[in-house]
């Protein structure tokens, strides 16, 4: 958080400070004197982005927050009410130190669940739970090793959230492939379990293209790392998290229920 908050300053004080100011709002709203148009912005930003999204004012004064997509990706961009500086990076809300660029690039880019297949997942929880979140995981990766052991702390936790595992292997890891065929051949969570563990994996009984879906699904949805998590809602987690914040994400610990009297 250290580096982020020096180098959201870095950047802030990169841009000079009559940017921000002189044409600052007295009474009244921003909105009564300054304005920032999709054409206007499409124009300033010409050849940087594909596309202008959205301008909204930021919480940050003097600057607008400008939605942008770029080779397939959507993300926010800062415009301050002179038009004359861009800016692009971290920003971060002192207060809570809330980092507002991630927070709004996550809501940019959520997905649209119900075109995520799922026959091929597997179920880790029960499978009548009432949240379930997708994981893309790849069966040699460190980080979803780690993030496994997580996802089962928070079943034991709270038992109505389950995760539905898809095997995502990456590149970098050239037996990854061939591990997560095994893995949807045989439908098995053990066979994930033993490639964790470091463990040999069986080879593939089936002939599948299954994981070539998932890697072509990964493209269009903008998922190019692992973990990565899908909430119910759409919104894309990547990165091992712990178990609390996994809960705070998905709505706390189950009720513990009180003992009849």
């Amino acid at each position: 958080m250290k580096i982020l908050l020096m180098m959201a300053v870095a950047l802030f004080f990169a841009v000079p400070g009559q940017a921000f100011t002189q044409d600052g709002c007295g009474a009244g709203t921003c909105a009564d004197c300054h304005s920032l148009t999709k054409a206007e912005a499409t124009d300033l930003l010409k050849g940087g982005v594909d596309k202008v999204l959205d301008v909204s004012f930021a919480e940050i004064p003097g600057l607008w927050m400008v939605s942008v997509e770029k080779d397939n990706q959507k993300f926010p961009l800062f415009i301050d009410f002179s038009k004359a500086y861009l800016v692009a990076g971290n920003v971060i809300r002192l207060k809570d130190h809330q980092n507002i660029t991630t927070a709004r690039q996550a809501e940019l880019n959520k997905v649209d669940v119900s075109k995520i297949p799922l026959d091929d997942a597997l179920l880790l929880g029960k499978k009548g739970a009432k949240t379930k979140v997708i994981v893309f995981t790849d069966p040699e990766c460190p980080y979803c090793k780690k993030l496994h052991v997580t996802l089962k702390e928070v079943v034991q936790r709270n038992p109505e959230i389950a995760f539905l595992i898809k095997l995502f292997p990456l590149k970098m890891h050239p037996n990854a492939y061939g591990i997560a065929k095994s893995i949807v051949c045989s439908k098995s969570l053990e066979f994930l379990e033993l490639s964790f563990a470091g463990l040999p994996v069986p080879p593939a009984t089936c002939e599948t293209d299954v994981v070539d879906q998932t890697l072509a699904l990964v493209e269009t949805l903008g998922i190019r790392s692992t973990p990565t998590l899908v909430l119910p809602d759409g919104l894309i987690v990547p990165g091992a998290k712990s178990a609390d914040d996994l809960l705070k994400l998905l709505g706390g610990e189950a009720p513990v229920a009180k003992a009849v009297k």
